[in-house]
């Protein structure tokens, strides 16, 4: 069935980039026979790296929030950073499959991500009594982030895999998420401020 079959080298590049990104230290070479075009691609800082290829042309509000950890057998990498954009840029990866529709690890890093950057803004006085918390709507407005776990024993929702649906990676991933973005906050108040002050333009827009 493949001799009619039609190759996209940018398809190719593009799948093969986000599996060098989640497998930190492989290195995979596509070569095109056809045009003579090559790629290859390498990447020590694994997710951290993928995060900063997402926001190369962006401008950056802080560095990279960088973790990772194994709990029970599962292994949870993630990278979050802000930058001046309106959008939310995630990618979610469960065994190298990117989980185009989300599920467990997706929420937990969301979640996570809110309750760390609310809890401190109330520590740090910079969000007021007489302000709301915000809203997950708020902390995802110009959020570049990454998240990638491994599961002996991945749950999906269908056959294409697009969704996971393991519960305790949930679990799992907002303990690890939340413990990593928290230090980072306590660690570079600057970098915190500049966090909070987005998400408050964010709430005041909305």
């Amino acid at each position: 069935f493949l001799d009619d079959a039609t190759f996209r080298f940018e398809t190719l590049a593009q799948r093969f980039r986000e599996m060098a990104f989640v497998t930190r230290g492989i290195t995979i070479k596509l070569v095109d026979n056809r045009s003579g075009k090559d790629m290859t691609f390498h990447f020590e800082g694994g997710i951290a790296s993928f995060a900063r290829y997402v926001n190369r042309n962006r401008e950056v509000l802080h560095p990279m929030i960088y973790g990772e950890k194994e709990i029970s057998g599962v292994n949870i990498e993630f990278a979050v950073q802000y930058t001046d954009t309106y959008s939310e840029s995630i990618y979610s990866f469960a065994n190298t499959i990117n989980t185009g529709d989300g599920g467990t690890h997706l929420t937990g890093l969301r979640a996570a991500n809110t309750r760390s950057i609310n809890d401190y803004g109330r520590k740090s006085g910079l969000l007021k009594e007489s302000d709301a918390n915000f809203t997950g709507e708020d902390t995802r407005e110009g959020l570049t982030g990454i998240i990638s776990i491994k599961h002996p024993d991945p749950q999906f929702e269908s056959q294409t895999k697009v969704k996971l649906m393991n519960a305790d990676v949930q679990t799992y991933t907002q303990q690890v998420v939340g413990d990593a973005i928290s230090t980072f906050l306590d660690e570079n108040p600057s970098a915190g401020k500049a966090i909070i002050q987005k998400c408050l333009t964010s709430a005041r827009a909305r």
